[in-house]
């Protein structure tokens, strides 16, 4: 019988190298691929080092020329998220649309089995029910599951994450004893398109708009200055607020149709219910009936026990136990029960 084929994901840094490593070593027959998502303003060739390490393993390598979808399935989201007066999380909108739904569709369509990522999390598959199962990884400060949890039962039977039982330091070791290029390359910690980390000027950029001055409220909806546009600013914010209150306050919400940002004390940003859509499952089909987890409202959070109830309109409820600080719209809430995912689902509203 023929070895199973799999494209490896490689984005020119550590993690995805040493797992093209691993699964080379086990047995598989490999292939690397840089997708190219952004435009390159440098200079630099950015599938260099992702090039090098598939040429000091022996096996071919392909660039895939993905902007246009980029643009289309992440960018252009990401701005309507803002536009709507929500906080997006791009790395879930790349993972369910690009990395794990257009590069699996152009793997197969190459010949390939599986899509193999540098990604910090496990799949197990279970025997009982017939589904595959998110979990933790091994190393709970690397741990990605977060951003997986969006992953449907198809994607995860054509997905390998060999990087889910390592630490970040067994990784780096192995990628030292390889002599790889990328061994000891920093890890990005910034979005892609926006190194910087300013998205308002991106946002700008990007459209060409000029987002309007508004009326900064108190909580009992009196005009206390002016911000600069509603789209600058994140729940929970403190700083750049430029108010003079007298005690710390943070935005506490937004209404983008009347472009007004209010703002209240610390203990104004704190609920213990959301609503959620578009519940993705992995222990089962649909939720039937109020569960007990433990719940993340972002990447960061560390999660918190709560049940969550399904509704007739197809969203769910999370009820926490104990109320949370600054429960965004438009991030995922990803729910555990010890170190497996239940499911996730997109925040819409904070009760």
């Amino acid at each position: 019988m023929p070895n199973k084929k799999a494209l490896i994901a490689m984005s020119g840094g550590v993690d995805s190298s040493v797992a093209a490593y691993l699964a080379q070593r086990s047995g598989m027959d490999c292939a690397g691929a840089t997708m190219l998502l952004w435009q390159n303003e440098n200079g630099q060739d950015p599938a260099a080092d992702a090039k090098a390490v598939a040429n000091r393993l022996g096996i071919d390598f392909h660039i895939l020329d993905n902007r246009k979808e980029f643009l289309r399935l992440v960018v252009e989201p990401f701005i309507d998220c803002y536009e709507s007066g929500n906080t997006p999380n791009p790395c879930i909108f790349c993972n369910r649309s690009l990395k794990f739904d257009l590069l699996l569709k152009q793997a197969m369509d190459l010949g390939y089995d599986y899509v193999v990522t540098g990604h910090y999390a496990s799949i197990r598959y279970h025997e009982d029910t017939g589904r595959y199962l998110l979990h933790k990884a091994k190393d709970t400060a690397k741990d990605q599951s977060y951003f997986l949890a969006c992953l449907n039962q198809y994607q995860l039977c054509h997905t390998k994450f060999p990087l889910g039982d390592l630490t970040k330091e067994q990784v780096r070791e192995i990628a030292t004893e390889q002599g790889f290029i990328t061994a000891h390359k920093k890890d990005s910690q910034d979005i892609c398109f926006i190194p910087d980390g300013d998205y308002v000027s991106f946002m700008k950029r990007y459209t060409g708009k000029h987002y309007p001055e508004g009326d900064f409220l108190d909580l009992s909806g009196k005009a206390i200055g002016r911000h600069s546009g509603a789209i600058s600013y994140t729940l929970g914010q403190r700083k750049g607020l430029g108010l003079a209150m007298g005690e710390p306050v943070y935005v506490c919400s937004k209404d983008m149709t009347k472009n007004t940002v209010t703002v209240g004390p610390d203990s104004a940003l704190f609920h213990s219910s959301l609503i959620a859509a578009d519940p993705n499952w992995f222990p089962f089909e649909t939720l039937q009936a109020p569960m007990r987890v433990s719940a993340k409202v972002r990447y960061r959070h560390i999660p918190q026990m709560a049940t969550v109830t399904p509704l007739d309109d197809g969203t769910i409820r999370v009820d926490f136990d104990d109320p949370q600080r600054a429960i965004t719209p438009g991030q995922a809430v990803v729910l555990y029960q010890d170190d497996m995912v239940v499911g996730s689902a997109t925040i819409q509203t904070v009760l």
